[in-house]
Formats: C-alpha cells, sequence, structure tokens
C-alpha cells in the first residue's frame, strides 16, 4: 500500500533532499523500516542502537500521534500520510 511520509527539514539531507515520499507497508512502523531502508542514512537519525525508534521522533497519522493510537502496529491504509516529526529541544530554560 503506498503511503506518504512527509519529512521534516532536518532530515531531508538524509533522503535526498526530498520532503516527502512514497512507502508502503501495513504498519506504521513498517512504513517507516521502508522508508529507512531505502535511505540507509536516515537510519542512525530515527532508530537507536536496538533497533528501536528513537523517543524524539514522533509520528503521525494526519493529525494524531501514533503513540496515542496503536504505535508502531498502527494500521496504515492506501493513501494516509505519516509525518515525521523530531523533538526540538534548546533555550537557556530561563522565562524570557
Amino acid at each position: 500500500m503506498p503511503v506518504i511520509i512527509q519529512i521534516p527539514t532536518a532530515l531531508r539531507q538524509f533522503a535526498d533532499g526530498q520532503s516527502e515520499i512514497s512507502a508502503e507497508g501495513s504498519t506504521a512502523g513498517g512504513v517507516i523500516v521502508a522508508f529507512a531502508e531505502r535511505y540507509p542514512d536516515i537510519k542512525r537519525h530515527l532508530y537507536d542502537e536496538h533497533g528501536t525508534l528513537r523517543p524524539f521522533i514522533n509520528v503521525y497519522l494526519g493529525e494524531n500521534n501514533i503513540k496515542n493510537l496503536g504505535g508502531l502496529e498502527t494500521p496504515i491504509k492506501d493513501g494516509d500520510v505519516l509525518i515525521l516529526v523530531p523533538a526540538i529541544a534548546g533555550g537557556t530554560g530561563k522565562p524570557s
């Protein structure tokens, strides 16, 4: 099943500069694995040394974080859009 993955600017350099690609899979996790296999340079940015999706990588199915659905086992259907959103940290920690 082709699914669209939207790639954030910070990760595009590891996906040939593309802002979105299509991939196949029946679950969110399967689609992300297919994406990482196609673009191996992105794999270390998505997965830790144990092959687990890094905790700061959020994956949305439409407007819903898959953590609130079925996690990586969230079923995907033809035409769905997955959005990769790495958490961003920074700042001084002091109120402005």
